[in-house]
């Protein structure tokens, strides 16, 4: 078994058993052997399940038709939305033999960079940027823009693979001239089996939070929710025992605007995520009590016994959870088969829920912490808790 280090001063953020017992579902495509490190390198059991691809445009007609649009006249202001699009652009530019004028654009506009990865990419190209949001956000840059007298005005819009509709109906309300260049577009990744396995494995609870990292990967899982009939069931899942974690705010808005509460770092990048993991399950995915003399932490797949983990198989977590539910109480054999996963519950009652608590006893190591009350049920043997 791992023993959990106690008492040595260590941060969640730092701590390598922080996310021990829990189980997070990765959505990312870009990046996610990356982002599974972070969280396996802090005890986490990860379920990869990409829910999107980036596809290039550099041999794109669109993009081709906008970028030359763009060179007809000066461009005033251009957004750069992500580092990858701009270096996207700017490479398809060179290929088509329009570097130079493209360059030349850009050098006489003021360049908007969303954040901190889009000013790289500027930068990287020898270019200058103007300005970048506090926020990192769409949002921010579009209120930047639209203080300002845009009538008359050319601005380019970088995509981000899904169109900025709202963003450049505004600009245009206000009177620019708005050319959307769109450099990648986001589908779905051509194998959704793993995305229908994290679905399901969401809306029955078997992971603890599900990460995203981009807003089409949000869209993604409740399109295919959706075709598999889950969706209203996989946003209760988000709206109760998992936590839908998102790299940021555009990220999260899918979510938001139907009413599910996010776990957000308070910066966008995929370390703060995983900390802020860290920190979130630890504090609020625990049931902590005393039980037959022992100390008990209940994660999602595993128990911590007196500091040590023990990974624990689903039938036997889930009886622990159940019993933990009211500490002290007698549950029911008829109460406990109806936590049990669906091959052991159709057994005979008697015979299911026995084999669950022997396995369960057998996990946990130390005798005494699961009780059997003759002719009733069984109970965890911490003191009676009145009115549960």
């Amino acid at each position: 078994m791992t023993a959990l280090p106690v008492g040595d001063g260590a941060s969640p953020e730092t701590a390598p058993d922080a996310l021990a017992g829990f189980t997070v579902g990765v959505t990312a495509t870009r990046r996610r052997e990356e982002f599974g490190a972070l969280l396996e390198r802090r005890g986490a059991r990860v379920v990869s399940a990409p829910a999107i691809r980036l596809v290039p445009l550099a041999e794109d007609a669109d993009l081709l038709a906008a970028t030359r649009q763009a060179l007809e006249a000066p461009l005033d202001d251009v957004v750069v939305t992500t580092g990858v699009g701009f270096r996207g652009w700017m490479a398809a530019a060179e290929g088509w033999g329009l570097s130079a004028d493209l360059g030349a654009h850009l050098t006489r506009s003021r360049l908007l960079t969303r954040g901190p990865k889009a000013r790289g990419a500027v930068r990287a190209a020898g270019l200058n940027d103007h300005w970048t949001p506090a926020t990192e956000s769409c949002q921010e840059v579009k209120e930047h823009l639209l203080a300002q007298d845009l009538r008359g005005r050319r601005i380019a819009v970088q995509q981000h693979g899904e169109p900025l509709s709202e963003f450049v109906a505004e600009l245009r309300a206000a009177g620019a001239e708005v050319i959307e260049i769109p450099v990648y577009r986001w589908l779905p990744y051509r194998d959704i089996s793993p995305l229908r396995r994290l679905i399901t494995q969401t809306v029955s609870g078997a992971v603890d939070a599900v990460a995203f990292t981009s807003a089409p990967a949000v869209h993604a899982m409740l399109n295919t929710a959706r075709a598999e009939g889950l969706e209203d069931a996989l946003l209760a899942a988000f709206g109760g025992p998992v936590v839908a974690a998102c790299v940021g705010p555009v990220t999260a808005d899918p979510l938001t605007s139907r009413g599910v509460a996010t776990l957000q770092p308070d910066r966008s990048r995929l370390g703060a995520l995983a900390r802020a993991l860290a920190r979130h399950l630890p504090e609020h995915g625990v049931t902590r009590l005393a039980a037959g003399g022992h100390q008990l932490e209940i994660r999602g797949h595993a128990v911590v016994v007196d500091g040590e983990l023990r990974p624990l198989p689903p039938a036997p977590m889930a009886v622990l959870k159940r019993l933990a539910d009211k500490p002290g109480h007698v549950v029911s054999r008829a109460d406990l088969r109806t936590v049990l996963p669906g091959s052991l519950a159709r057994d005979s009652a008697e015979h299911a829920v026995e084999m669950a608590v022997t396995r369960l006893r057998r996990a946990l190591g130390p005798g005494g912490i699961v009780e059997t009350v003759v002719k009733r049920g069984y109970r965890l043997a911490c003191p009676y808790e009145a009115g549960m």
